[in-house]
């Protein structure tokens, strides 16, 4: 390394596409009488990071994005640090912002990590260190080229709003990303636009939640293609305990839910809370379709209630319910969504069409029967639940809503679903817990929305399918029993 201060500009200045280099050069590596004297570099996980950190930024059409989801111990705090150094020091007035899940977090370990390594850096007089922030140590750069710590909040998104730099160097951290909410990730989504700027976003964390914009970063979610993602098994890091990991093992077994968070580094099959897990909605997805042409085709409703929210219409024939695309529309006037009904209801004839009258959906309702559409059944997601079968669906439900998501759940284990990235988020984002006297109840909307997330609509939909058995029934049978009792009764009289 040079002692020389411009040689030393010079060098770290030939790292700005290259992290890893950087990493080897700012860091006192094997050192006598450092606290790095016994390390001899990144581990492997964290050399491949740090490279493919580097490839993205030769493309620079949009911000370069890494997801890494990981075990325990894996020494992913000074990764953080590092990717933070290294995009301070290489590129002049560089902004970034860095949060994490809680403010213990942020506050005790993220940011406490990025001291250590600040002062471990050969390059540290170039920057201050504050308990909220990193910055530039030159006269009157102080504001222009910076990194910040900040608690993220959910009704003030505005915080971490600000993250525009244009033609420098903007880049965004998460960690423990699994329990940030998306709110917070849409906003960075927003504030990551700049034309001709070196945008990078990284996000890291264990994968606890099998829901959510962290697990969408991955192989089966909806953003996955945006990302570049890693997994990583704690087993394969020197530096954890394998005694302790052995044990976990041992007594939950390799392929727990704790072990694949904890250890493998892989996202649960169900959330602690999720009411249908992932990988049975991915299941539906990709089973071959199933048509049975004697099963009733119900049509089932939800009906929009708010501006973002969107009203969906959706059928089922037994376990076919791939073959007929949804519609979804956001329409503020009843009586059109009607009239959008009765279409839907005319182009595919269907058995039952079971319909959300809760709340402004009994306004549908009505206009429905005064249109002559007898197979129109309102139903109140807040009624009394009223029944149960043999399969998973034999828990007590506390409501109607409940009760129709309980046979959907029993239903997927067997049922065709089409690709619909709406749909499966849906479906897998709704968590649910128990009332007073112990039936299940599900997650309600206006909870959905304060962790993030949009309205089930689309889920919904699919549930009122469930709102009672169908029988299929022979319409044009119907028809000539009907003519035959006219004619009868023209006799008659």
């Amino acid at each position: 390394m040079s002692e020389n201060n411009g040689d030393m500009q010079r060098d770290i200045g030939n790292f700005r596409r290259d992290p890893l280099g950087f990493v080897r050069y700012a860091f006192p590596w094997g050192q006598a009488g450092t606290a790095l004297a016994h390390e001899a570099g990144p581990e492997p996980w964290q050399c491949e990071v740090l490279e493919q950190l580097g490839q993205g930024l030769t493309s620079p059409a949009e911000a370069t994005r890494l997801a890494v989801a990981s075990g325990h111990g894996i020494g992913k705090s000074a990764l953080v640090a590092w990717i933070i150094l290294w995009a301070m020091s290489t590129v002049e007035d560089t902004r970034g912002v860095v949060t994490a899940n809680t403010d213990g977090q942020l506050r005790t370990k993220t940011w406490p990590e990025l001291a250590k390594w600040h002062r471990l850096a050969i390059n540290k007089q170039w920057f201050s260190y504050t308990a909220t922030a990193l910055f530039s140590a030159w006269p009157g750069r102080s504001r222009v080229w910076r990194v910040d710590a900040i608690t993220w909040s959910e009704n003030n998104t505005e915080a971490i709003a600000g993250l525009h730099n244009k033609g420098r160097r903007a880049f965004a951290i998460f960690d423990e990303a699994s329990a940030i909410p998306d709110a917070i990730w849409e906003t960075i989504e927003g504030a990551l636009t700049d034309r001709d700027t070196e945008l990078l976003w990284t996000v890291f964390g264990n994968p606890t939640r099998s829901s959510g914009r962290f697990r969408e970063c991955f192989a089966g979610g909806r953003f996955a293609h945006r990302w570049h993602p890693r997994q990583i098994d704690s087993r394969s890091v020197s530096m954890t305990n394998k005694t302790q990991i052995a044990t976990w093992v041992k007594d939950y077994g390799e392929d727990s839910d704790f072990v694949r968070v904890r250890v493998r580094g892989m996202f649960p099959r169900a959330g602690s809370m999720q009411f249908i897990d992932s990988e049975r909605i991915g299941e539906a997805v990709s089973r071959p379709l199933i048509t049975d042409p004697t099963a009733a085709l119900v049509m089932g409703v939800d009906i929009a209630r708010h501006g973002e929210d969107q009203t969906v219409i959706r059928f089922r024939r037994g376990l076919d319910a791939r073959s007929i695309p949804a519609l979804k529309f956001r329409i503020p006037d009843l009586m059109l969504v009607a009239s959008r009904i009765i279409e839907q209801v005319n182009s595919h004839n269907p058995e039952a069409v079971f319909v959300d009258a809760t709340g402004i959906g009994w306004g549908v309702c009505d206009r429905l029967a005064q249109l002559g559409c007898s197979r129109a059944v309102g139903i109140n997601f807040g009624g009394r639940a009223e029944r149960t079968d043999g399969g998973e669906a034999a828990a007590r439900y506390a409501n109607k809503r409940a009760e129709m998501w309980g046979f959907m759940k029993d239903w997927l284990r067997s049922g065709c679903l089409p690709d619909d990235a709406d749909l499966v988020a849906d479906l897998g984002n709704v968590e649910y817990g128990y009332d007073g006297s112990d039936a299940l109840l599900l997650e309600r909307k206006d909870d959905m929305r304060r962790r993030g997330l949009a309205s089930p609509d689309d889920g919904d939909a699919l549930a009122l399918t469930f709102a009672y058995p169908v029988a299929k029934r022979d319409w044009a049978e119907e028809r000539r029993f009907e003519e035959g009792l006219a004619r009868l009764r023209r006799w008659v009289v």
